[in-house]
């Protein structure tokens, strides 16, 4: 969508006087902080969604601060300069479950930001490597319970969704495999393909390129319903645990405090990104879905997702150490 139809749109929307404001002045950069290295989903999402929801003419930053599960780049955004500015890519993990895996967080999820909007759903991926002997969840089951601690399973990290997704599906499965958390699921997921590590549960986007070059072999897919871009693949509800879903979801959040006007804009913007044909059809073949809607919403959803979690991490005795 060109900028002037995205001007159009806004000032319908009684949005214009932010929206050009500063429009030959020095605009402060966009900076959004993504709390995990590059090449994961979180980082794949916020690449794709930065430069359309910037002012014309406004310079764009990826900021990766990783570590703690995300919760080092999520406390230095909610501590930023809250102008709209900067902004945290959160996710499930920084913003639901690491409340419930670090006693001590240095930040709230819901005192500590303000919503700007949801960006996208993404299903998790359980795979194996092409090699492996296992070709189903139910022949994974099988050969876990038959092996117990004998297999293991990969994250980007202690408390991580890949994590906490695979635990939620061992506590439904009743079986036992060795966590092996990495420091980002890049690396996790490059030792899966080495052999290195059995399995993965992780988002689609950072998989779905080896499942189609025949070097990932997917097994289930944690959504309701199967994914566009892997039909063949089914779901874990499919697959013998009807209501198992665990999809991951990310948004955008500001520093509490942020004025109300820029809020506005880029809920506004990131709704108008979310509505082109072009990204659509990007996330598509990252696996991922367009998750539009009112900053209200994206809140009410971090504030049900926090006791969600909660129950599966103290069920799991899940740690971040």
């Amino acid at each position: 969508m060109a900028v002037d139809r995205r001007l159009w749109l806004l000032a319908a929307a009684g949005l214009a006087p932010g929206w050009g404001r500063g429009q030959g002045a020095s605009l402060k950069p966009l900076r959004i902080i993504v709390p995990f290295p590059p090449g994961g989903s979180t980082d794949i999402l916020a690449r794709a969604i930065a430069p359309r929801i910037a002012l014309p003419g406004q310079t764009v930053l990826i900021d990766n601060r990783p570590g703690a599960g995300g919760s080092l780049g999520a406390d230095f955004a909610a501590r930023a300069e809250a102008d709209g500015n900067t902004l945290l890519m959160g996710h499930i993990g920084t913003l639901a479950v690491n409340v419930a895996l670090y006693p001590r967080l240095p930040y709230d999820p819901l005192k500590s930001f303000s919503p700007v909007a949801g960006v996208a759903r993404v299903p998790n991926l359980l795979v194996v490597n092409a090699a492996s002997p296992v070709r189903s969840l139910a022949e994974l089951v099988a050969r876990a319970k038959s092996r117990p601690g004998q297999l293991s399973y990969a994250s980007g990290g202690n408390g991580s969704a890949a994590h906490i997704t695979m635990e939620y599906l061992k506590l439904r499965t009743g079986i036992f495999m060795v966590h092996i958390p990495y420091r980002g699921t890049a690396p996790s997921v490059t030792d899966v393909l080495g052999g290195q590590v059995d399995a993965t549960f992780t988002g689609a986007p950072a998989v779905l390129p080896q499942v189609r070059g025949g070097r990932l072999r997917a097994l289930a897919v944690s959504s309701a319903s199967r994914i566009a871009g892997l039909p063949e693949v089914p779901t874990v509800a499919e697959s013998g645990y009807p209501g198992w879903e665990a999809d991951q979801w990310y948004g955008l959040v500001a520093p509490a405090g942020t004025p109300a006007e820029p809020l506005a804009r880029l809920n506004a913007a990131v709704n108008l990104a979310l509505a082109q044909a072009a990204l659509a059809q990007q996330f598509a073949s990252e696996g991922a879905l367009p998750m539009p809607g009112t900053a209200q919403a994206f809140g009410a959803l971090i504030a049900s997702e926090i006791p969600r979690w909660r129950e599966v991490v103290k069920a799991g005795n899940v740690t971040a150490q």
